[in-house]
């Protein structure tokens, strides 16, 4: 303690001395406090211009301007914004090169159809993985359902045992002859630390993607496999989503041309309903350039246009998963409308909490898919 004093004595001394020795010099001195109201300043000005970024709209209208002369040319106008929703997640990620083939792996099978463990490459030493059903009995062609589970969930939690909150969202697919794939997405891993999914994301945006540029190219790359199926009618694809799925129900589809019918189910509007609560409470992974300036759920909504999207949000659900939805449904019922395809997208608040709703869902699909 001593020694720390006489230090901090000796460092006093030293300033005391630099500035006599300035001031006989005939240097002009200042104190370093009376710039402290310019740096607040600074952080004010900052502050303001993000809030203000935030919210104007002329950015957004500079690379979207909708066509709405024909759902085609809506499609076509459309490509400049999705290019750039494209790059801002580093979409798609660099490739390397691909060796490895497709495995499909029959595990089960029950009453409704056989049951396989399916790997298939994504980009170098990369694999999507998850569960492929195909229905029994069928004739022919059959559409293709991709069935994605929620935030720490995988397949077997959707599929077996009752399926959870999830309900029918897998097995409700095959029961009407539709074939299913249900990829796993990272969220824990036996071996690794709880925040894997964080720190993966981070590490992946170093060398120029994300995680979720990833984990929609898993099922973009698994499609080019699965589309090659027998079974399978390639023009006839769907993609279902709960929760964290529901995002990826939401961003894949607007990527992913292939997939002409989405259910996004408890997700529209969360990370909105948090940025408005708190910008910094947005989970990492979802915090990719423009999210909030040009990348909102509405705008995404509008690169789905104008295939079929239905919107399922829970009455009974928390705030963030169904408040910010409502605020914002009309702007994608808009881009329909003005299309005159009002009737290609729906926004259901249904009796229930944070679920799958099955009778919606397979009713949509049984009605465009």
């Amino acid at each position: 303690m001593r020694k720390f004093l006489l230090l901090i004595s000796v460092l006093v001394a030293t300033i005391a001395n630099a500035q006599e020795s300035g001031q006989k010099r005939g240097l002009y001195e200042e104190n370093v406090s009376s710039s402290d109201h310019l740096r607040a300043e600074q952080a004010k000005e900052l502050d303001a211009y993000i809030h203000l970024m935030a919210l104007d709209k002329r950015r957004l209208a500079a690379i979207f301007k909708p066509d709405y002369t024909s759902p085609r040319a809506f499609e076509a106008s459309a490509k400049g914004l999705r290019k750039r929703f494209a790059d801002s997640i580093g979409y798609p990620p660099p490739n390397g090169s691909i060796r490895d083939k497709p495995i499909f792996i029959r595990i089960g099978e029950d009453d409704l159809g056989v049951y396989y463990r399916a790997q298939i490459p994504v980009v170098e030493g990369v694999h999507a993985e998850g569960i492929y059903i195909v229905p029994k009995g069928i004739v022919g062609k059959v559409p293709l359902v991709i069935s994605m589970h929620g935030g720490g969930g995988s397949p077997e939690v959707a599929l077996f045992h009752g399926g959870a909150n999830y309900h029918d969202m897998v097995r409700g697919a095959v029961k009407r002859g539709y074939a299913v794939f249900a990829p796993q997405h990272l969220f824990n891993a036996p071996g690794y630390p709880g925040d894997i999914r964080t720190k993966t994301d981070d590490r992946l945006r170093l060398i120029g993607t994300s995680l979720t540029a990833i984990e929609i190219a898993k099922i973009t790359r698994s499609l080019d496999v699965l589309v090659k199926r027998p079974e399978i009618d390639a023009k006839r694809i769907a993609m279902v989503g709960l929760s964290y799925g529901g995002y990826y129900a939401l961003v894949v589809p607007a990527l992913e041309p292939r997939i002409k019918v989405a259910v996004s189910s408890c997700y529209f509007g969360v990370q909105e309903f948090r940025y408005e609560a708190d910008e910094l409470g947005v989970p990492t992974d979802f915090r990719f350039m423009d999210r909030f300036s040009l990348f909102r759920d509405s705008e995404i909504g509008a690169l789905i246009c104008p295939r079929p999207l239905l919107i399922q949000a829970g009455k009974n659900d928390d705030a963030p998963h169904r408040d910010m939805g409502i605020r914002l449904a009309p702007e994608v019922a808009a881009y329909y409308e003005r299309l005159g395809k009002s009737d290609a997208f729906q926004f259901l608040v249904f009796e229930g909490g944070h679920e799958f709703h099955d009778q919606s869902a397979w009713d949509f699909l049984q009605r465009f898919l």
